[in-house]
């Protein structure tokens, strides 16, 4: 048998023992978890066009900052929709089964390199990236700080700047240990 030959999964899993077989067919639990993931994005789909049919209706009588709300708010949607999509996917492919997608022409581009490392960083970087997002959101309302109108307290704002914070900390160190761990992606 060639070296480049794949011996097909259920060839291979038939030459595993029991218990083995048992523990690594485990990762098929997993599945409805992935297929739960994509009921919420659905449902995101659904809270992104009710958002943005609140944004048309409104066009003409919002104020710029009552705009900026809404589209923040949107994009708000579509990041943690782009989280949900890199779990499913990229998780799906790490820990459950390949999609063998090499060959289409849709396959994501981070796709063809990612394990769990990669998935690690990238998913830190989004969660940064939606706590900017509602991190901006309340920096608008920072005029009204100590009002009554205000939904934010000082107290709040100072919080979420510090969580936002330790975010951004903890996905350096993430990618720091990630790059540590692995000393020879690093020399390239």
């Amino acid at each position: 048998m060639s070296t480049d030959m794949r011996i097909p999964p259920r060839e291979f899993e038939s030459k595993l023992r029991p218990l083995p077989q048992f523990i690594f067919g485990s990762r098929w639990l997993q599945l409805p978890l992935y297929l739960g993931l994509i009921v919420a994005q659905c449902v995101y789909v659904v809270l992104f066009l009710k958002e943005l049919w609140h944004l048309v209706l409104g066009a003409m009588k919002f104020t710029e900052q009552e705009i900026m709300l809404v589209v923040l708010g949107l994009i708000d949607v579509v990041m943690i929709s782009n989280l949900l999509i890199m779990v499913i996917v990229g998780g799906y492919e790490t820990f459950v089964s390949r999609m063998e997608l090499q060959k289409h022409p849709d396959q994501p581009e981070w796709l063809s390199h990612v394990n769990a490392s990669v998935l690690k960083i990238k998913l830190a970087m989004a969660i940064i990236g939606i706590s900017s997002i509602h991190l901006l959101r309340t920096f608008i309302y920072a005029g009204s700080l100590g009002k009554e109108i205000s939904p934010y307290t000082e107290t709040g704002v100072m919080w979420q700047t510090i969580i936002h914070g330790l975010f951004v900390m903890s996905a350096i160190g993430i990618a720091l240990v990630e790059r540590l761990s692995q000393p020879t992606a690093a020399k390239h």
